[in-house]
């Protein structure tokens, strides 16, 4: 087993963890002027223009994946604590919040059509799509990727073991339901208890 292991670091790690020392060894020596002084001009000059090129393809990468993660505009109150995990559960999946902590959710659920029997202490509206409660990431990106005709969905109240609402090792049962703007509601995804 352990002599698998090494196999494998060695087959997949090892070239990997050789590019990125040869990137740090050839920074350092351009920055230093070592590798410029021993090369000819020319040899040098490809270096930099591969390297900036490089480089500038890793930026442009992690930018483009930055812009294409969805915002979760969540609004909430000022004294709840929970939420504030859920919005960590968000960012941790990779999206970018906007938080608007207000004293009227009530207000707020009611602009977004949010039933009464579906409310929780938080609502965020993603790619338009109203999100009550401690619904889990996957479940939104679900939502994002299936793109169903409804308004949203919903984890009612706050149970235990969901994102945010994390209590060791305890898990409640619950679940995520789709509503839609006449209330009618289906069921979207169960969690049994744990």
């Amino acid at each position: 087993m352990l002599q698998k292991k090494n196999m494998y670091w060695c087959q997949k790690m090892l070239p990997i963890m050789v590019r990125i020392a040869v990137r740090v060894v050839v920074t350092i020596c351009l920055i230093v002027g070592i590798w410029v002084s021993n090369t000819p001009i020319s040899n040098a000059q490809a270096l930099v223009s591969t390297s900036v090129a490089v480089n500038t393809q890793v930026v442009s990468t992690a930018k483009q994946l930055k812009a294409t993660a969805p915002y979760a505009t969540v609004y909430r109150s000022p004294e709840c604590t929970c939420c504030g995990g859920w919005i960590k559960h968000l960012k941790a999946q990779g999206f970018r919040i906007k938080d608007f902590p207000t004293a009227d959710m009530d207000l707020v659920k009611r602009k977004y059509n949010v039933p009464d029997n579906l409310t929780s202490c938080h609502t965020a509206i993603v790619n338009g799509y109203v999100i009550e409660g401690h619904v889990p990431a996957d479940d939104i990106k679900r939502l994002l990727q299936d793109s169903p005709n409804t308004l949203g969905l919903s984890v009612p109240q706050m149970p235990v073991g969901t994102p945010g609402m994390e209590m060791g090792n305890r898990k409640d049962p619950f679940t995520v339901f789709s509503f839609d703007r006449n209330s009618r509601v289906a069921v979207f995804k169960d969690y049994p208890s744990s």
